[in-house]
């Protein structure tokens, strides 16, 4: 329902029943013409109560509370078919009119609906029933109005049964849009959907989620309630109360409701906003009330009230609080304002209503704008009225046209204009001065299909019957003079959905209500989320902080967004999600500093070991350790020093794949060379012949170290071919990404470290076999002990990198490999380095010589000894068999010892021949 201007309240009764004494007397105002349009207006407010409060008898009603809006919308329809007729619209053809006053009550609409159904042109009022109406001609061939849903609903059931057109110029209702019950209705505006819509996004911009709505007992404000819940509800608004108050001033429960609504509102403080779909009349009444009460708060008003003069005019109204209001969009009224100037000029066939509005004004002396709305709502004498006192009276034509506004004309001359344009596509075939020419149902068809501009704009009615204008969102301010401005700071397009504002200004104005606060709940801020309280609405709430790795980006969330696991993070309370930090060992890092220190130290080492060498390359000491040998192993040991540098810095797939190849290569070869000089040794000092065979068999110089590290070649050839090590993001640290090298398989990783790890064994196992050589060639003790630096280091290594993970992963690795490599190069060079430096009268051929002729002495003594004590034959004269059979063993183990030195020059140096060994042994055994 919609109702534009201002609604005046006149307390005047009408005595007795003379207002209606013949069907005549009910009609407000009449103009002949060839074709009749029915208007149906609400110009007073109410019907006059019996004393019983409700009728007596079947008769017409007398009618109080002349309302202003209802008689300016009567002169519009008045005044737009007076335009069409002095038109070339429809040549030839002059509209006329008759208008009704409904009295705001469906009961009067429906009696001026029976005349406008009865039969044309007969001297009594018939109505005729029909089963099919087809060729039936009525006293009217269309219908304007009402300005009321209710009343428009209860009229466009008697309508249907002949399917006479009704177009309506402010009833809103939802429901007149279903046309399997209102296939007759149309209208110029939209239907309330639009316009709770409208409110509805108003309402989320400000921020507002608690507030109250108050609608009058109607079809229109039952609507108006139905659907503006459903939209509250999508746009997760809570509606704190409803409360409903009768649509008729005439009924004795009005006060009593009012006084209900407004104990409600002081029993809801936080409620500061509330939405209303009432009549002027009743907004009235509960804004007395309120100001009374010193109560403010902020008011979205309907298209009902929005700009009612009647409040608007209302001493210290501001003091009630901001009103929001959203009206009909409208058009260009000046045509119509230079009518109301010269309405005392205009000639009317019959306007009665006029005329009541001229004796009304009589006794109001001229006064000011806001001055004579008092006046006027005080006047409650007795009036008859008639067509010569109207004419001696003044019409105050400054006060009506102070009370027009845009939207009240444009939707009534809409209507007007409208049904021109379907007679005149009706009439271009036949003589439409001949009242049978069409049936009312034959223009209802032509109506369904117009198209036509109307100032500016294109207008036609939808599959619902209803014509998309759009409204006007108008907020009230008050003037220099004290007066109420109805400020227009934007258009809702319903087909967009959306506000559209003209100017900046106009946009801040509309932002300027975020300062308003109407909500259950404080707002909760970014980084926090709503939780549930105990009260039923989802608007009361407690504001909790959002755990770590969730955020929330705006107010009011329900719940808190999860960060992107793998690349973002976020603290507890944020609003935001940030990037991870992508990290690992750094060169700048202090402990990949202190590792590279310790690197470079251990390579600057072998350098001054190989220097040092070099020099002493001829001694026995560096012949004894392997000569060449002992370069291979500490060109190894340098590119075991030189992986450890791959493991810092950011991991790239070269580095991924080079760091652990080299390694393992070059500590296996560091590692065969050390179990080729562990069987050298153990072959060159080992007696028992079996041992002697099988190590005979094993050592095979450059077979053996070729066949080691050929093996870890095709362990890593086929770990790099099938699983390479490759790049990896480790995403599982809440706040930075650690860039890694994974290994791309680790039983291939395992495979490569245990390869390593059974060489070093046999090198052990080796090593401790030899550890009781002679004193000044224990080299097997210390490799002993080299390989338990190993295995104690790799086997804490397995644990400690299984459980450790971060940047300093890579240098746990480092840390085991920089431990193997020191142990290998001070247990292998160190002693060696020791007795070049310190023990050089250790280091001749003649020293060596001593030392070998002792233990090799020592060592035939005890095989002899051994073998004796364990036989039980006699011992034999010097000359007997049994001494060759001594001789025997004591022969082949000394021979095996000369050879083994001359064939590798690794005891004493080549000039030594081999018999001078043997002879020298067996005269030793010769004086046991």
């Amino acid at each position: 329902m919609a109702i534009y201007g201002l609604s005046i309240t006149i307390g005047i009764l009408i005595s007795g029943l003379h207002c209606c004494l013949s069907p005549d007397d009910f009609v407000g105002a009449r103009a002949h013409g060839d074709i009749i349009i029915g208007g149906l207006f609400a110009v007073h407010g109410k019907m006059v109560n019996s004393a019983k409060g409700y009728p007596q008898r079947p008769v017409i009603q007398n009618c109080e509370g002349f309302e202003i809006k209802g008689f300016l919308q009567l002169l519009a329809m008045a005044h737009a078919i007076e335009m069409v007729n002095n038109s070339s619209l429809i040549p030839g053809i002059k509209l006329g009119y008759e208008i009704y006053d409904t009295c705001s009550e469906a009961t009067l609409a429906v009696s001026a609906a029976l005349r406008f159904l009865s039969t044309y042109n007969t001297s009594m009022e018939l109505l005729t029933f029909k089963c099919n109406y087809s060729d039936f001609t009525p006293k009217v061939k269309a219908v304007i109005g009402d300005s009321y849903s209710e009343v428009s609903i209860a009229v466009a059931r008697l309508l249907n049964t002949q399917l006479i057109p009704q177009i309506s110029h402010s009833s809103s209702a939802k429901i007149l849009s279903d046309k399997f019950r209102f296939p007759a209705f149309l209208r110029t505006i939209p239907n309330d959907y639009y316009q709770t819509r409208a409110m509805a996004k108003l309402i989320h911009f400000s921020g507002w989620n608690w507030i109250g709505i108050i609608v009058m007992d109607d079809d229109y404000g039952r609507s108006a309630l139905e659907s503006f819940v459903i939209q509250a509800v999508e746009i997760n608004v809570c509606i704190a109360f409803k409360q409903i108050i009768p649509a008729h001033l005439s009924d004795s429960t009005v006060e009593t409701c009012i006084d209900e609504t407004i104990k409600k509102i002081l029993s809801e403080p936080r409620v500061n906003v509330i939405v209303t779909f009432l009549k002027p009349s009743l907004v009235y009444k509960l804004f007395k009330k309120l100001m009374a009460k010193k109560i403010a708060k902020t008011w979205i008003a309907s298209d009902s009230w929005s700009l009612s003069n009647e409040i608007s005019s209302i001493p210290n109204i501001q003091k009630i609080g901001p009103v929001i209001g959203f009206s009909f969009r409208s058009g260009d009224t000046t045509s119509f304002q230079d009518y109301i100037k010269n309405l005392h000029q205009q000639k009317f066939e019959m306007n009665r209503l006029l005329d009541q509005y001229a004796v009304l004004l009589s006794d109001c002396p001229k006064m000011k704008y806001n001055e004579m709305y008092g006046c006027v709502t005080n006047y409650s004498k007795e009036a008859v009225f008639d067509r010569r006192t109207a004419k001696t009276k003044t019409l105050r034509v400054d006060f009506l046209s102070a009370t027009v506004h845009p939207g009240l004309v444009y939707s009534t001359q809409l209507a007007v204009n409208a049904i021109a344009h379907a007679i005149r596509k009706l009439c271009s075939d036949r003589n439409c001065k001949n009242r049978n020419a069409f049936a009312p149902w034959e223009l209802l068809q032509s109506l369904k299909t117009i198209n036509f501009t109307y100032m500016g704009r294109t207008i036609n009615f939808d599959s619902s019957g209803d014509a998309d204008t759009g409204y006007d969102a108008l907020i009230w301010k008050t003037g220099t003079d004290g007066k109420i401005d109805f400020n227009i700071f934007a258009e809702f397009d319903a087909q967009k959905d959306m506000f559209i504002f003209t100017s900046q200004d106009k946009e801040n104005k509309f932002k300027h209500l975020k300062k308003i606060r109407s909500r259950c709940s404080d707002e909760c801020k970014p980084g926090q989320m709503k939780k549930s309280s105990r009260s039923q609405h989802t608007c009361c709430y407690e504001c909790v902080a959002c755990p770590e790795n969730h955020y929330t980006g705006s107010s009011d969330m329900v719940y808190c967004s999860q960060c992107n696991n793998k690349t973002q993070w976020s603290p507890v309370n944020s609003s935001i999600c940030f990037q991870k930090k992508i990290e690992f060992l750094h060169w700048h890092d202090g402990l990949a500093i202190v590792l590279l220190f310790i690197s470079c130290l251990g390579i600057l080492a072998i350098f001054a070991i190989a220097i040092l060498f070099a020099k002493n390359f001829d001694t026995p000491v560096v012949k004894a350790s392997g000569g060449i040998l002992c370069y291979v192993i500490l060109i190894s040991i340098l590119l075991s020093f030189v992986s450890t540098v791959f493991f810092i810095g950011e991991p790239v797939e070269f580095k991924c794949k080079v760091r652990q190849t080299m390694f393992s290569i070059s500590f296996t070869t560091v590692v065969a060379c050390i179990l080729l000089k562990s069987i050298k040794i153990l072959l060159a000092f080992t007696f028992e012949p079996k041992v002697h065979s099988i190590l005979k068999f094993l050592y095979k110089p450059f077979t053996l170290v070729f066949v080691c590290i050929g093996i870890q070649v095709i362990i890593c050839t086929t770990w790099l071919v099938f699983w390479s090590p490759h790049i990896k993001e480790n995403f599982s640290f809440p706040r930075t990404i650690i860039l890694e090298c994974n290994e791309g398989s680790t039983a291939a990783f395992g495979i490569m470290l245990g390869y390593i790890a059974v060489l070093a064994f046999a090198c052990f196992i080796f090593a401790f076999k030899g550890r009781k050589l002679p004193e000044n060639y224990n080299e097997a003790k210390f490799i002993t002990f080299g390989m338990l630096i190993y295995f104690i280091a790799w086997i804490t290594f397995i644990p400690i990198y299984a459980t450790t993970s971060g940047i300093y992963l890579p240098a746990v690795e480092m840390i085991v490999i920089l431990i193997s490599n020191y142990g290998i190069l001070s247990c292998t060079f160190l002693p060696k380095c020791y007795i070049i430096l310190y023990k050089q009268d250790t280091n001749t051929k003649t020293a060596f010589l001593k030392m070998i002729y002792k233990y090799s002495s020592k060592s035939a003594s005890t095989l002899t000894v051994s073998q004796v004590s364990s036989s039980s034959a006699p011992l034999p004269d010097r000359h007997g068999s049994t001494q060759d059979t001594l001789r025997g063993p004591v022969k082949s183990s000394v021979s095996c010892i000369s050879n083994s030195f001359s064939f590798h020059e690794m005891l004493v140096t080549t000039d030594i021949p081999p018999t001078g060994n043997r002879n020298l042994t067996r005269k030793r055994l010769s004086s046991i």
